[in-house]
């Protein structure tokens, strides 16, 4: 950390989605998700007297670097469980941690914030004895009443900002680390300043369609860079994939993926904007944060798969849940018969149950077969799981 990096205040501890303990009761599991996403955090609090090798500690890197063989030395009769923080930093060590689950039955928490180097190189990824889960910024589920959705947009999720007395310097820091420690350090690209140009271009897109020679023409790189840069961008858990929803029928639908950055904060500040009510620049954010909540859910919840659809004749939905659920997001607070055309045609298709317009009105309505919801009440029938 440069000496003119603050430390982000540590917040008071937030009940998260993820239960560690019975995660890794029966079975190793790796747990990813981008930096200060609360892993470390999460791991004192539900895993206490769990041993704890944090790869991010010299000391701790150093030692095991050097002898891998040190961690069966170290590791007890006793030691059941053992947790290693950020194992992407020496992939080496899974080869131990291989020969100790078979050998000892011990069991791992690998936490990581990229899985770049876990997956390139020939890695043992533990042969399928291992599982994979992955943390997110917080949700409104997590926070209850300490959210705020203003707070939220402008800010993000990520616990040490959401709660933070200086979160534009803290969103400044993170994002100087990430190109630090995640692209510099991993040597993803030695051209740190055609990257940051990239960053701000892929930024300013998100949540659409990618179009990679208009991206390589404002970024000034190669349109075949501007693919390993999005490639970066998605092993370093920065950048979520939303595929097309294909089984339409009636209207020929597109294919083209869209992309949405991982939290709300970093990406508004990534694009240098500021948000105000009624513009297309609070909008974006908003579904970017529906985005979110969407991706942890399935993560932590149903598994279902996400997607959006569009018709080649132009009809857009923002999100697809399952097969069963159609969403499309409106930052308004009346939401008018134009606004919900694209779930009226997805409703002829005759494909999903239920065709819901998450919204900033304040009570929920039905027009035709479409229900109009607060975005409140769609999210806590969301985390309960009625959409099934």
């Amino acid at each position: 950390m440069s000496p003119t990096q603050r430390t982000p205040r540590t917040p008071e501890f937030i009940p998260r989605a993820l239960d560690l303990s019975s995660l890794v009761r029966r079975k190793t599991h790796f747990l990813f998700g981008p930096r200060q996403t609360g892993k470390s955090f999460l791991i004192r609090y539900q895993l206490q007297g769990t041993r704890v090798y944090n790869l991010l500690d010299t000391a701790t890197f150093l030692a095991l670097s050097q002898n891998p063989g040190r961690l069966g030395e170290e590791i007890g009769p006793h030691d059941k469980l053992v947790a290693i923080d950020e194992i992407q930093r020496l992939p080496i060590l899974l080869n131990e941690v291989h020969l100790l689950i078979e050998e000892r039955g011990v069991r791992f928490l690998l936490t990581g914030s990229s899985a770049r180097k876990l997956r390139r190189g020939g890695v043992n990824l533990l042969g399928g004895r291992a599982r994979t889960m992955y943390m997110h910024p917080l949700t409104t589920a997590e926070l209850g009443e300490r959210f705020d959705l203003s707070r939220a947009l402008h800010r993000g999720l990520l616990p040490s900002i959401y709660f933070s007395d200086d979160p534009e310097a803290d969103l400044a820091a993170y994002a100087g680390t990430y190109l630090h420690d995640e692209i510099v350090a991993e040597g993803a690209t030695r051209n740190i300043p055609a990257f940051s140009r990239f960053l701000k271009v892929a930024a300013l897109c998100s949540g659409t369609m990618i179009n990679f020679t208009n991206i390589a023409n404002d970024a000034q790189v190669p349109r075949t860079t501007v693919h390993e840069y999005f490639e970066i961008l998605r092993d370093t858990l920065l950048l979520h994939e939303l595929p097309a929803w294909r089984k339409s029928v009636k209207r020929k639908p597109i294919r083209t993926s869209k992309y949405y950055f991982f939290d709300v904060g970093v990406v508004r500040h990534l694009q240098g904007r500021t948000l105000a009510p009624r513009t297309r620049e609070f909008g974006e954010a908003f579904e970017t944060f529906i985005m979110h909540e969407l991706v942890s859910w399935r993560d932590y919840r149903s598994g279902d798969a996400l997607s959006y659809w569009r018709s080649a004749s132009g009809y857009e939905v923002d999100f697809i849940l399952g097969d069963h659920t159609a969403v499309e997001v409106k930052a308004k607070e009346n939401v008018s018969p134009d606004d919900l055309k694209s779930l009226r045609a997805i409703a002829e298709e005759n494909k999903v149950r239920r065709c819901i317009c998450v919204s900033l009105e304040p009570r929920t309505r039905r027009v035709g077969g479409i229900t109009v919801l607060p975005y409140r009440e769609f999210l806590e029938k969301l985390w309960s799981g009625q959409y099934k």
